[in-house]
């Protein structure tokens, strides 16, 4: 929003300099985004004394003249009939920017050097006139500033305005709050409208058949009107805030627009078939053709604006061609309506048009101000254009209704703010920009908000009023009292936030998607339908089709972002999420929510590089990540067990494994199934692991024990045991451990080797049981003996043979 400080003074004085006023502006919510000077460009606009004119020797309509220019002589070449020595005119030197577009360099016109340009009036947007150059008056100086000598000064403030704060939309919206701020008086303009023409009723109706959509629909009709370029007062206005002058009729709604908030529009009455007005919905299929020339096909939900025939404007939104004023308009009616916010939002996104006056429908307009702009406009159509108007108006006002006034206590203010504002001193802020104070008690008071302040209606936003208009630096600051326990929520931020550090360390990125997932997500995952993953929670208004209902697993999130990064031949991914999946409890009930953290892997093992093979990951890969992990965050003794079950479809059953800790599950690890990837686009191998982070954080000991480094070395010894290829390598690892035999430091699994000569059905594994005493050195006899028994016992339990 452009707002001219020379406009803003024909409705309020500006007491204070423009930066000041910029900031208190910002300070009451206008946040002012730029302060600049609309005269700028004629800086290097310069006045000059034209000292000779000659002949242009190579064109009979140009003559070559010498410019005192304040600081030396400039050969200018100028076509004006009006240009004589001794004149006093614009110069304008090399490098400046006309409001036009063009720019001043020195050039050669006709084999004749011109190092600048004398202007005329229009050319610098100073006045109507150019039929020549300016002619200044004899008491400047040359080499004065132009903007200075003829005391142009006009500064723009560019003003950034939150939806709310759709009665700022306006020049008196602005100067409403500008007087509060500065405590001055509001000036409204004077209408004075002779009504000299026919009554109006004679001359046009309007029908509203839609009032859910028009709860009003304000006319006038101005006749013998004459169609021309406004004056260049008006035409001025326009400019300063950006909008360009069409003609005198046209150029006088936008200035009301500006003005009052409340868009109009002109038709030429001539036009309307029957000469009437219709406000209805349009027909499904239904076209018309929009002011720009282009054909629009119509929804049943928009609201059109139609004559006894057809269509003649898309209401709040654009015109037609076929009502559109032109040169021979004669007879005008003058549109001043309100209409349903929502209604013209959504036909204004669906067409894509965003104009000022959609723009202001959109936000909400004061239902009770049509009749002011209307008279404003038929008042500058009578003065401006030379017409005559109609007597009477028109005024449908079928969404007619009383303003509710807001009960508001002060003392609730005062501790919603942390304020100790005196009771009249509320009123007196309330007051300021229009609202209606009664006193009900000492503490309470009846506040009834203006019309055009349709964002108001609850005791809260009074509040905000109030903070606003006493100045949010008066608000003291305070700080919140920090307990000395240490919140519960800080343990949980703690742990997520080492779980992100040594993801990211372990070589994978951060990935975000989506909470919603297509339908089709859970199926993709080969889930059964009792499965608890298939209870999805569906969006009531999703963004799109894919993104349908809430995700109960982040892998098929990660799953597109791997097939969207193979599209782009990025093949070697590591990626996780950490984020909530939801388990519906019905669509009226709210899902259950469980935080995971998954992860991917897919493409090679290492980055490429010379010193190493190009060998893809595997299985074993990811699992030692989730291995790392779990020691990292110094969970004990966690257990890798075979998936022997379809409780995870969507991993390769011999390539997938439950991660248990205390025999209770806190996640999986796994072989993406070739169904599953196939469903989602992704022709490579890919790896997957997620783990509930409610579960793995029980896990994580809040106390971790220190112990003093051994002071006798160890002993180790190795066994290998003939076993079924149906016994997990973990099992005997367990067993040893569950031995609880106080000299067993350490088990580990060394080797793994099928086929050759053993047995159909076996395998071999090798394990190394590490043996020390925190008292003596471990003799070889007593570490021989405890071996050979702890062997004996696996044999027996595995059914084990000794190679």
């Amino acid at each position: 929003m452009k707002i001219s400080l020379n406009w803003l003074k024909s409705y309020v004085p500006v007491l204070w300099d423009v930066h000041r006023l910029a900031d208190a502006l910002t300070m009451v919510g206008l946040e002012v985004e730029g302060v600049y000077d609309r005269y700028d460009y004629l800086k290097t606009v310069v006045v000059g004394r034209v000292v000779s004119v000659s002949q242009h020797p190579n064109a009979a309509r140009l003559k070559c003249c010498m410019v005192d220019s304040g600081n030396g002589l400039v050969p200018v070449v100028c076509g004006a009939p009006n240009v004589h020595v001794n004149c006093l005119s614009a110069l304008a030197l090399p490098g400046t920017n006309l409001p036009g577009g063009n720019v001043i360099e020195i050039g050669v016109i006709r084999g004749e050097i011109s190092s600048g340009m004398l202007c005329s009036e229009a050319e610098l947007e100073l006045g109507p006139d150019r039929s020549g150059i300016m002619i200044l008056d004899e008491s400047l100086t040359p080499g004065e500033c132009l903007a200075s000598a003829l005391k142009q000064l006009d500064t723009v403030l560019e003003i950034g305005l939150t939806p709310n704060r759709a009665d700022c939309l306006s020049f008196i919206g602005i100067a409403r709050e500008a007087a509060a701020i500065q405590n001055a008086s509001l000036h409204f303009p004077e209408i004075q409208l002779p009504e000299n023409g026919d009554d109006i009723r004679q001359m046009t109706s309007v029908d509203i058949q839609a009032p859910d959509h028009c709860p009003r629909y304000s006319a006038r009709v101005v006749s013998h009107i004459t169609i021309g370029p406004s004056p260049f007062w008006l035409r001025d206005r326009l400019i300063s805030v950006g909008i360009r002058p069409v003609n005198n009729v046209v150029d006088i709604t936008n200035f009301v627009m500006m003005e009052t908030g409340q868009p109009l529009h002109a038709f030429d009455l001539d036009l309307l078939a029957d000469r009437r007005i219709i406000v209805r919905r349009a027909a499904s299929g239904e076209s018309f053709v929009t002011l720009d020339h282009k054909t629009r096909t119509l929804k049943d939900d928009m609201l059109m604006i139609c004559d006894g025939e057809k269509p003649v404007a898309i209401a709040g939104v654009m015109g037609g061609c076929n009502s559109e004023i032109g040169p021979d308009t004669r007879t005008v009616l003058i549109e001043s309506a309100c209409f349903n916010p929502v209604s013209i939002r959504k036909t204004s996104k669906y067409f894509g048009l965003n104009t000022d006056a959609s723009h202001r429908f959109e936000r909400g307009v004061d239902p009770e101000g049509t009749l002011f702009a209307l008279d404003r406009a038929a008042a500058l159509m009578v003065e401006i254009c030379g017409g005559i108007c109609s007597r009477g108006y028109i005024d449908e006002y079928p969404g007619a209704s009383d303003r509710t006034p807001i009960l508001l206590s002060a003392e609730a203010v005062n501790r919603l703010l942390g304020t100790s504002l005196d009771v009249r001193n509320m009123d007196e802020l309330l007051q300021s920009i229009g609202f209606e104070v009664k006193s009900v008690s000492a503490d309470l008071r009846e506040v009834l908000p203006p019309s055009f302040r349709v964002d108001v209606s609850r005791s809260v936003d009074l509040v905000e009023e109030i903070a606003r208009l006493s100045g949010y630096a008066h608000i003291p600051t305070t700080f919140p009292i920090i307990p000395e326990s240490v919140p519960t929520g800080l343990r949980h931020r703690n742990c997520k936030r080492q779980l992100l550090e040594l993801m990211t360390g372990f070589g994978f990125s951060e990935a975000i998607t989506y909470s919603f997932v297509h339908p089709r997500a859970c199926r993709h995952l080969r889930l059964k339908s009792d499965d608890i993953h298939m209870r999805t929670l569906e969006i009531l208004n999703p963004l799109t089709e894919d993104q349908g209902v809430m995700r109960t697993s982040l892998i098929p999130g990660l799953l597109d972002t791997v097939y969207y990064n193979i599209t782009q031949q990025s093949r070697n991914l590591k990626l996780f999420e950490i984020g909530n999946v939801f388990i519906s409890n019905g669509q009226n009930a709210l899902p259950d929510e469980t935080e995971m953290l998954a992860c991917v892997w897919t493409g090679a093992r290492h980055d490429i590089s010379w010193h190493a093979a190009d060998t893809a990951c595997d299985f074993y890969d990811l699992k030692g990540v989730a291995e790392a992990l779990l020691k990292a965050l110094h969970v004990h003794q966690p257990v890798f067990t075979r998936i022997t079950d379809m409780s995870r479809p969507y991993l390769k059953m011999g390539y997938a494994a439950h991660i248990l800790c205390d025999d209770r599950m806190i996640g999986c690890v796994g072989q993406i199934h070739p169904e599953t990837l196939a469903a989602f686009g992704v022709k490579q191998p890919v790896y997957g692991a997620e783990i509930n982070i409610q579960r793995l954080f029980a896990e994580i000991p809040e106390v971790r024990h220190a112990m003093a480094i051994p002071r006798f070395p160890s002993v180790s010894r190795d066994v290998t045991l003939i076993i079924s290829r149906s016994i997990e390598s973990m099992q005997i690892l367990q067993a040893v451990r569950k031995m609880n035999e106080p000299l067993v430091e350490q088990a580990l699994l060394f080797a793994v080797f099928e086929g050759g000569r053993l047995p159909s059905g076996k395998k071999s594994v090798s394990f190394r049981l590490i043996y020390r005493s925190l008292e003596e050195t471990l003799e070889d006899g007593v570490v021989n003996d405890l071996h050979t028994t702890i062997s004996d016992r696996l044999i027996r339990k595995f059914d084990a043979l000794l190679p």
